[in-house]
């Protein structure tokens, strides 16, 4: 299937779009893989496209004049990001890093603007986003400043599992111990203590390979 095709599973607005947008993006909509701890985008470089994550991970990161690093949040199958630097016609500010092999959607920026111009479902769907992005980074502020480690386990994957961010995920997230920890800033170690706190008491089901969410509600009130 083409990405245009996945990403149209993954993403309900692209089903509101109507023949001529469809079609127009069936064209433009750029498809690449990018292997494990590879670059989806750079920090400082042109914001050309608008960026969809068709299967994988992907982490937003930055790391400061200094070398210190700081992990924004991570982009489940079914997310897209990068839309503020779109609207803001700025340089990039952010890493964009493939936590596993990744099949990574691109849409070139004058195909955003058109969809701009053209579609009030896509202009509705952005509103949302931008919406929720919002409340995500004011969590994420909140998690760093105020909670334990366990805590800071149970948000972050409590904001993956977003369904307006990323519509395609479903209970389970195939997601290493890790690579939550590239999420959170915590060691593995410490993500493995936290996980099984938090399956003793019934908010999760650590898998091979991933966690099944069985509360998301819970995770995201969860406080040590």
């Amino acid at each position: 299937m083409s990405a245009f095709d996945d990403m149209l599973e993954l993403s309900p607005w692209m089903r509101a779009l109507d023949a001529t947008q469809h079609a127009r993006m069936r064209e433009d909509l750029v498809e690449r893989r990018v292997a494990c701890g590879g670059f989806v985008c750079r920090k400082g470089e042109p914001v050309e496209h608008w960026i969809g994550v068709i299967e994988g991970l992907v982490k937003i990161s930055s790391v400061s004049a200094g070398g210190k690093p700081v992990t924004f949040t991570g982009v489940a199958p079914g997310g897209w990001f990068g839309e503020g630097s779109m609207l803001k016609d700025e340089p990039r500010r952010y890493d964009g890093v493939a936590l596993r092999e990744s099949r990574i959607a691109y849409l070139p920026r004058t195909t955003f603007q058109w969809l701009l111009d053209t579609s009030i479902a896509f202009n509705r769907y952005l509103l949302i986003q931008l919406n929720e992005r919002l409340g995500q980074f004011i969590g994420t502020v909140e998690i760093d400043r105020l909670l334990g480690p366990d805590a800071r386990v149970a948000r972050c994957l409590a904001q993956l599992f977003n369904p307006l961010l990323y519509p395609g995920l479903g209970r389970k997230l195939e997601i290493s111990q890790g690579e939550i920890g590239y999420l959170t800033g915590l060691s593995r170690q410490r993500v493995n203590q936290a996980l099984r706190r938090l399956e003793g008491i019934g908010l999760l089901k650590v898998d091979y390979g991933g966690v099944t969410v069985l509360s998301v509600d819970g995770l995201r009130e969860f406080e040590d």
